[in-house]
């Protein structure tokens, strides 16, 4: 097994990377972003010809900023693309907001709601296995619990293919689930999902992916513990670090 980083050794790595004038944050986003079109590509052959519905969950974080990356690559390649934000534009880091931007350019960014009447649900009439969520929302620097993302959460447990959910299940849609770094709540460290003890299910919110596409080296929490079952297939991309 290649050489597994914590959270920390990722952002150092980054850190020197970006502060030797070598490369920007920018683009270190943009071949993320690359590299996740690429990895959905080479697992799913079938995607990478013909129009295809991306649903694209990008979060506060730079994390969310590959989420914009992605959205707009696959835009151009002539999917149908849908993007929400959880979380507010007006807060993302620098190079995250620049993606929004460029995003902006193209589609439409919805607010996720987790509840209410334009709460985020995908309908089994609209969506199916040519569909693609893309959980975009926490990356490797998370040390708390996820909350309020129990509609995304649901979606992708819902989502799950046949070897996973029988095809009765109610709001089985049968699409396909990508993981930016890693499942968002998963510990970049531990392998253990950051659950809030005082959910009424706090496993609601848990996401699960068929493929997680991460960056450089796989992490620990890749790994270790719930890891793997969350994780699905692992793919690591490199960008130049």
């Amino acid at each position: 097994m290649t050489e597994l980083l914590t959270a920390a050794q990722m952002r150092a790595i980054e850190q020197v990377a970006i502060e030797s004038g070598e490369v920007t944050g920018l683009e270190l986003m943009e071949r993320a972003g690359q590299g996740v079109v690429a990895a959905v590509f080479e697992e799913w052959p079938e995607l990478a010809s013909g129009s295809h519905t991306a649903v694209v969950l990008c979060g506060p974080g730079n994390n969310g900023g590959d989420g914009f990356v992605v959205a707009r690559l696959l835009k151009d390649a002539g999917w149908r693309v849908e993007v929400f934000l959880y979380g507010g534009a007006e807060t993302l880091p620098p190079d995250a907001r620049t993606n929004y931007d460029r995003w902006s350019a193209l589609g439409e960014t919805r607010p996720y709601f987790d509840t209410g009447p334009d709460a985020f649900w995908l309908s089994p009439q609209h969506y199916g296995p040519e569909t693609v969520l893309f959980d975009a929302v926490f990356g490797t620097g998370l040390s708390r619990p996820v909350r309020d993302l129990n509609a995304f959460g649901w979606a992708t447990q819902t989502a799950a293919p046949e070897a996973h959910q029988p095809a009765e299940t109610p709001q089985y849609i049968g699409a396909r689930v990508v993981a930016i770094d890693l499942p968002s709540g998963l510990c970049s460290d531990s392998g253990r999902v950051l659950r809030d003890p005082e959910a009424t299910d706090p496993h609601h919110e848990d996401i699960r992916a068929d493929l997680t596409v991460t960056f450089h080296r796989a992490k620990l929490g890749h790994h270790l513990a719930e890891g793997p079952d969350m994780c699905g297939t692992l793919r690591i991309v490199d960008i130049g670090l």
